[in-house]
């Protein structure tokens, strides 16, 4: 007959294993993000009439304008690009932030089928 060993039989030191994985990935995380937020992105529009630059944090930074786009006449397009240089810039911020992060959400398998758990991991909160 077959001992039954209830939940003692090495649960605890799995889970404790879990939690140590968990907090080294929230670690991970922070230092990360802290790196993204402390990279500045570029980005044109019309062939390089607009130049912008924003930080990771999403904060704009600098905006550039060539004379030649400065046309009184014309204030919108120079709005329009100034948007479109912005949008940009942004985008790269966020496929750069997307992409470390799905990096390190990739090691989340390794966690027993944590990420699937109500509000757990798949906020990257913890």
């Amino acid at each position: 007959m077959a001992k039954r060993s209830g939940f003692g039989g090495g649960m605890p030191g799995n889970m404790n294993n879990l939690m140590k994985q968990a907090q080294k990935m929230q670690r991970q995380m922070e230092e990360k993000q802290k790196e993204l937020e402390e990279k500045e992105f570029t980005a044109t529009a019309g062939g390089g009439a607009v130049e912008v630059k924003v930080s990771g944090k999403k904060e704009l930074l600098s905006v550039k304008l060539s004379e030649d786009v400065v046309d009184p006449d014309d204030i919108e397009m120079l709005q329009d690009l100034i948007v479109a240089a912005v949008n940009e810039a942004y985008n790269q911020a966020d496929k750069a932030s997307q992409s470390v992060m799905g990096s390190l959400a990739g090691g989340l398998g390794g966690l027993g089928g944590l990420g699937g758990m109500g509000g757990g991991l798949g906020g990257f909160g913890f």
